[in-house]
């Protein structure tokens, strides 16, 4: 059997052309690392009797069936969750950073999102997406029949990230718009002002909504080792610097590092599950806390 396990890591993703492919082999390169379902520990009801064959666990056999026919029949379950989620993707254009090996922070945050959409409607859960800069740029609400993921993949496709950060205002606007309890994915790399955004946070927990937060970041974000010389263009005006920056590596990722473990510390502080991804990791961490946190609801 192909080891799928090798379309867990983004390099191997991004080459790849159709989004629906990408987010089933993430998912099963997923499930095929975990060794067992991550659907175990999920709530089933009873859907049908259907006959024995060999090969089925004689734990599922109906002995109550057996004593009133003589004949064996084992019991189907359906899975019960009537979860409603929302994944909220930041596409503000901070997000199409990517350093030389890697893919984008967008990419990835797509990639993600769409194996979760994909995971959660095969297994009948709600999923909604949201799409943000400034403003909501796309929302389509929670819905779990199985065309809709279609509708997901195509939309986060054929998005690009453009204009400037609004994370907190967005998060609001998001919040608002969001009428039942449920869980709440957001991805984004957060580059906006630090109360701002983990206020917009504190908004979900206070609908009640269970929140899961992934911090997206590019590796030299978070080491800033470009080198002796180099341009730097702001992805969102348009302003560029010249600058070395050997000179400032050690401030710069000790001030990245603050910011870091502030907004980890206010998510923590407010029962929000917050998790740091670099690009350059393999989707199964990200989408292992997912479950994690999945199964505590």
């Amino acid at each position: 059997m192909e080891d799928y396990r090798k379309y867990l890591q983004p390099d191997e993703i991004a080459k790849l052309s159709n989004i629906e492919l990408k987010a089933r082999l993430v998912v099963e390169g997923f499930i095929t690392g975990l060794h067992k379902s991550p659907y175990h520990g999920f709530s089933v009801e009873f859907a049908e009797h259907r006959a024995y064959q060999p090969g089925d666990e004689i734990r599922r056999l109906d002995w109550k069936v057996y004593g009133k026919t003589d004949k064996f029949y084992v019991k189907q379950f359906e899975e019960e969750t009537n979860l409603r989620s929302m994944i909220a993707v930041d596409s503000s254009a901070s997000m199409k950073f990517a350093s030389k090996g890697n893919i984008s922070k967008y990419e990835y945050a797509c990639y993600l999102a769409a194996a979760l959409s994909y995971l959660l409607i095969k297994q009948r859960d709600s999923v909604g997406l949201s799409l943000y800069d400034t403003e909501i740029r796309k929302f389509l609400p929670p819905n779990s029949r199985q065309s809709y993921i279609q509708k997901i993949l195509k939309t986060l496709d054929e998005t690009e990230p453009a204009n400037e950060t609004g994370t907190a205002k967005a998060l609001d606007l998001i919040a608002e718009r969001i009428k039942r309890r449920g869980l709440v994915v957001i991805i984004s790399d957060f580059f906006d002002d630090f109360k701002s955004v983990t206020n917009a946070l504190k908004h979900f927990r206070h609908q009640k909504h269970e929140v899961l937060a992934f911090q997206i970041l590019d590796p030299r974000e978070r080491d800033f080792k470009f080198g002796k010389n180099a341009v730097f263009k702001d992805l969102e005006n348009g302003d560029e610097l010249i600058t070395q920056p050997y000179q400032i590596q050690k401030a710069y990722a000790e001030s990245m590092e603050n910011f870091v473990h502030d907004i980890k510390k206010e998510c923590r502080n407010h029962n929000i599950d917050y998790y740091l991804i670099d690009t350059s990791e393999p989707f199964d961490k990200a989408m292992r806390e997912f479950i994690t946190k999945r199964k505590r609801m």
